[in-house]
Formats: C-alpha cells, sequence, structure tokens
C-alpha cells in the first residue's frame, strides 16, 4: 500500500482526485434512482427501460465527441458547461418525477439530454494522472488506484441510492446525483493541475487528421477492451438468469459482489508491482486469463462455486483496464489523452451492451425452464 501512497503524495494528486471522484459518484447513484424515480412515476417500468436506454445509449454514441471536445477546448472551458446541463437535466427528472403523473415524453427528453451532457470525468482524471505522475511505474499504480476506485463507487452508489429511496422517494437519489456531479466537477476544476491544462495547439488538432481518425496505436487496447465488455456483459445477464433458473435470483447480488471484490483486489495487487513484461504483452496475456477462467466459471455447478469461480475471474478485471488504460495513454499525443481513454471506454461500453444483447438472444432462444425477469442496470456507463 505504500506505493499507492507516493502515487496520492504527488502534489495536487490527492485533492484532484478526490474531486473527480465525488462527481463521479453521481454515476454510480444515477442509475437506480433514475430507473425507480420513471418507473414510479410513470406507474411502468417499459418507460422506465426507454428512459435508461436512452440515457446510457446517447451517452456512449457522443462519449467521443464529448472527450475530443474537452481536449480541443481544455477542461476549464468544457467541464464546467457540461456538468450545468446535466445537473440542470437531472434537476428536472427529479422535478418531473417527484409525483406521479408526469410526462412520459419529457421524462425520456430529459434522460436523453442528461445522457449526452455528462462530463467524463474518469477520462479527464485519467489524462491528469498522465500529467501529474510522469513516472510510469508510478501511473501505473495511479491507473489501478483509479480503477479501483471506479469500482467501488459503482458498488457503493446503488447502495446510496437504496437508501435515498427508502428514506425519501427516488427522486431524491436523482438530485444529489445532480449536486454531486456540478460540486465535484467545479472542484476538479479549480485544482492547480486542471489550470495547468491548456486545449489543443493548432498543430495538434491536426495531427489526428493524419492518423487513423486519431486512433493509431489504439487498436489493441480498443480491441481487448470491447471482447472485456462483451465477456463481462454476457456475464451479468447468464448470471442472473442462472441463479433464477435455480429459484435464488436474490444471490445474483453476491456473483456481482465477487466480481467487483476479484476486480478490487487484483487491481491493487497489480498497481503494487513493477512489471518487466511490455504492456501490451500483459495485455494479451490479461485478456486470455480472463476469458478462460469466466468459461471455466461457466462449468460450476452451484451459486457458491459460481460466485467463488467470478471472483477469481475478477481478480484480472481491472488489471487488464488498467493495462489498456496505460497504453492508450502511452500512444496518445499530450493533447489528446482524454479522447484516447474515450475510446477504450466506448469500446468497454459497447462490447458489454452487445454482450448483454447476444446473450438475451441466446437465453430467448434456448429451452430454459425460465427466462429472467429482472434485467441488469446497463453497463454501458462513464468509467
Amino acid at each position: 500500500m505504500s506505493s499507492y501512497a507516493v502515487v496520492l503524495r504527488v502534489p495536487h494528486a490527492r485533492t484532484t482526485f478526490a474531486a473527480a471522484l465525488l462527481g463521479r459518484l453521481s454515476y454510480g447513484i444515477v442509475f437506480l434512482s433514475l430507473t425507480l424515480a420513471v418507473s414510479q412515476a410513470t406507474g411502468s417500468y417499459a418507460v422506465a427501460g426507454v428512459a435508461m436506454a436512452l440515457f446510457g445509449l446517447v451517452g456512449a454514441l457522443v462519449s467521443p465527441w464529448r472527450a475530443a471536445l474537452v481536449d480541443r477546448r481544455g477542461p476549464r472551458r468544457v467541464l464546467p458547461v457540461m456538468a450545468a446541463a446535466y445537473a440542470v437535466s437531472l434537476a428536472g427528472l427529479a422535478a418531473s418525477s417527484w409525483q406521479p403523473g408526469s410526462s412520459r415524453v419529457l421524462l425520456c427528453g430529459l434522460a436523453a439530454l442528461g445522457g449526452a451532457c455528462a462530463p467524463p470525468l474518469g477520462r479527464v482524471m485519467r489524462a491528469l494522472w498522465g500529467e501529474l505522475v510522469p513516472d510510469r511505474r508510478l501511473l501505473q499504480r495511479a491507473f489501478s488506484l483509479d480503477t479501483v476506485a471506479k469500482e467501488l463507487v459503482y458498488v457503493t452508489g446503488p447502495l446510496v441510492a437504496g437508501l435515498l429511496a427508502v428514506v425519501a422517494r427516488p427522486a431524491a437519489g436523482v438530485a444529489v446525483s445532480a449536486a454531486l456531479v456540478l460540486v465535484g466537477t467545479l472542484a476538479l476544476v479549480s485544482s492547480p493541475a486542471v489550470r495547468d491544462m491548456r486545449g489543443q495547439s493548432d498543430k495538434e488538432r491536426d495531427e489526428p487528421k493524419r492518423s487513423w481518425g486519431g486512433l493509431a496505436g489504439l487498436e489493441r487496447p480498443i480491441a481487448v477492451a470491447a471482447g472485456t465488455g462483451f465477456c463481462l456483459g454476457a456475464l451479468h445477464l447468464l448470471a442472473v438468469a442462472f441463479t433464477e433458473e435455480r429459484s435464488q435470483a436474490a444471490a445474483v447480488a453476491w456473483v456481482e459482489a465477487s466480481l467487483a471484490a476479484g476486480s478490487a483486489v487484483g487491481g491493487l495487487a497489480y498497481g503494487a508491482v513493477t512489471w518487466r513484461a511490455d504492456a501490451r504483452v500483459r495485455l494479451a496475456l490479461l485478456g486470455v486469463l480472463l476469458g478462460g477462467l469466466v468459461a471455466v466459471a461457466g462449468s460450476m455447478p452451484g451459486v457458491v462455486t459460481l460466485a467463488g469461480a467470478v471472483g477469481v475471474a475478477g481478480l484480472f478485471v481491472s488489471p487488464l483496464l488498467t493495462t489498456a488504460y496505460l497504453i492508450a495513454d502511452e500512444s496518445a499525443g499530450p493533447g489528446s489523452r482524454t479522447r484516447a481513454g474515450a475510446w477504450v471506454n466506448t469500446a468497454f461500453n459497447a462490447g458489454s451492451s452487445a454482450g448483454t444483447a447476444g446473450a438475451g438472444t441466446l437465453l430467448g432462444s434456448a429451452p430454459w425452464r425460465g427466462a429472467p425477469s429482472w434485467q441488469p442496470y446497463p453497463c454501458w456507463w462513464p468509467r
């Protein structure tokens, strides 16, 4: 753990990271809160599903554009505008869904607007790590710490959302999400580390035009991230079917928790080691190990053994994503780090969506005794 303390002792690292993490907590809370709020306000889970699909899908589609805008204009000029628009859309959603009888079209429209405007705090933070930590060994630890913290946000966020739904109402979680992203973003852009980040120069702005869409050198991390997303997206839905088929639907939470815990442990251990092998070699090896272990998990006979196998597979999730982001950062120019990380993240999210859809098609055509009645929340969101 001392190696991570060294990372956090880098000037401005601790306060900058804390600000970004506070804003990113909004993304951990909003999915469950918004789903519950819209379904309660409209009396329809179908409308809630449409709203969430628009929220996540629009956000994923415009993700590279948002990141490119941050690289081009600089985070101090762009992030506050995005955060304000995102917070206003969430505030509108909270107000509209506070009482039953809200307009379904209005709720879906505000959800799409929120997805389009969500500030890419995670990608900006990863770009900032590249500026704050020039030592490549420390940068690996910084990325590992960032990835593990992201996992914890997506574990604690739904718990906060559930608590707010019980003590107040689901729309309160949407309102809290709006406040968190606004406060976190403003704290982030006030950091001296962000003040030193400038937009692209004219030369840097023209550079992507001379390469393959600005993605030269990113083909491998993008491909592996997409495959990882596909694997995990399918795993989430198949785990639901597995537990429901055994009349233990609630046990899927233990499978998910096991995956998250394994990922956190693996990420911390991976970042603390100084590796001699090239990052691209490690990426390929981690991908093979993750895929093989997920395949092994598919042969488990019961929920307990499935959770254990998934936990072991999870040990390689954070290290794999950390390595993919590290390669993206190395391949990107000084003025395009946010965009490079966004492409890796978009590939992961697109793969996750495809994996979930593919697993759903498989389950729909397979002769199961029962079809899963619960759909997991989308994985495609700003990581």
